[in-house]
């Protein structure tokens, strides 16, 4: 299948990212390898969108220093970059609000570059600038029509789509819109019960096209919460975290017993939210 044919696809993580880690880089080469193996799509862009403050995670330190460790982490990559927008909101946002902020940017985009036009020449060059519009005009009847919009999808790991099942972590409508409308691209190990998850949820069987599972074959079991206790135990991480990322978690001491404790005894914001909601 040519490239103008395939579906570009723009891969979307959210999270903690507390710290970001090797393990959270290499879920998008996976994705990537992937989603252009099928030879329906080809993934042209990732984005790491580290969540706010407001959602009150134990042992969440400032989204500060957690997107900086992120930009260090991906300074060297030729497509996967950071977006602020989520840590900089005020309150906490649905995962599918942050899809649809993606989805809605990318058409604005679009939009835009169809707009484009030749920049005019100098005084005096009327003539040349007919010509010029001529031109464009013809190359634009040969040209194939603009491709579809690129469509945002959201990568995860099965402990994501496994939360699907947390009573009031999600609100039943958000998962039917994030498989339905936007789709999942799920990293799962050997062993791993993702089909039969999916299988017992009806509104993931529904949608269950749009959900891409990649096998991880070659296992890594790095997380951010046993980075944060090796540190706090004063132990290396040295090839677990990218370098710059440890550099600058020594030089501000970023993860302590303290820094443990931020947010112990405070409900998730999604849990309070969800419960207010159902009991309203």
């Amino acid at each position: 299948m040519e490239n103008s044919e395939k579906t570009e696809v723009v891969l979307l993580a959210c999270g903690s990212f507390n710290p970001i880690t090797n393990m959270h880089l290499r879920l998008f080469e996976l994705a990537k390898d992937y989603m252009n193996g099928t030879g329906k799509y080809r993934v042209i862009k990732g984005i790491i969108s580290p969540v706010g403050d407001a959602y009150k995670k134990k042992g969440l330190i400032s989204a500060h220093h957690r997107v900086i460790m992120a930009e260090l982490a991906t300074k060297n990559s030729e497509w996967v970059e950071v977006d602020t927008w989520e840590s900089l909101q005020k309150e906490w946002v649905e995962t599918v609000k942050v899809l649809r902020h993606h989805q809605e940017k990318l058409e604005a985009g679009s939009c835009d570059r169809q707009q484009d036009s030749p920049i005019p020449g100098r005084p005096g060059q009327k003539r040349k600038w007919a010509e010029q519009r001529q031109d464009f005009s013809q190359k634009k009847l040969l040209e194939p029509k603009p491709k579809d919009v690129p469509k945002v999808k959201l990568l995860c790991g099965a402990d994501l789509l496994e939360s699907f099942a947390v009573p009031n972590l999600w609100k039943s409508e958000d998962i039917t819109q994030i498989v339905g409308d936007y789709g999942l691209v799920c990293i799962t190990r050997a062993g791993n019960d993702a089909q039969k998850f999916i299988y017992e949820s009806d509104a993931l069987w529904k949608h269950r096209n749009n959900i891409h599972l990649v096998n991880e074959w070659i296992t890594n079991d790095i997380s951010s919460t046993k980075i944060r206790r090796a540190l706090r135990r004063g132990q290396s991480i040295r090839y677990l975290v990218p370098d710059l990322v440890q550099e600058y978690i020594e030089k501000h001491d970023l993860y302590s017993y303290e820094s443990e404790e931020k947010n112990v005894g405070v409900i998730l914001a999604p849990l309070q939210r969800n419960t207010a909601d159902a009991n309203s």
